[in-house]
């Protein structure tokens, strides 16, 4: 029986790095079930694979992003509010995340745009 707080699915969301509030957009597809996170998803860097688990009753996540071919990123985080807050790390780099099911939140093209209106302007640039 799935569990509407985890909701297997389309996700979307964000990462940042520790030294900036610069959001990075991640599209996922997810997959819960008995404890165990799986799937695979997208982003700046390259399409990854997601392996993990949950705990539904304390909202807690842990799983492993590994870019095909290429180095993996520990998760850790909390389901609370509208999607799972929390950290990621590899080696000395750190940031934050936040994912939430696709229909909870707002469409991507509306994400996408705020992030775009968050980025600083470049000086000189083409326009």
């Amino acid at each position: 029986m799935s569990n509407p707080n985890y909701p297997s699915g389309q996700w979307v969301g964000f990462f940042t790095y520790s030294d900036s509030s610069q959001r990075h957009l991640m599209d996922l597809l997810l997959s819960f079930r008995n404890g165990v996170i799986t799937g695979q998803g997208a982003d700046g860097i390259g399409y990854f694979s997601i392996t993990g688990s949950y705990n539904a009753t304390a909202g807690e996540c842990d799983w492993v992003k590994t870019y095909l071919g290429r180095h993996s990123v520990a998760y850790t985080g909390f389901r609370e509010g509208k999607g799972i807050w929390g950290t990621w790390t590899l080696d000395d780099l750190k940031g934050g995340f936040h994912i939430w099911p696709l229909t909870d939140g707002p469409p991507l093209e509306k994400l996408k745009k705020e992030i775009e209106e968050e980025m600083p302007v470049m000086i000189g640039a083409p326009q």
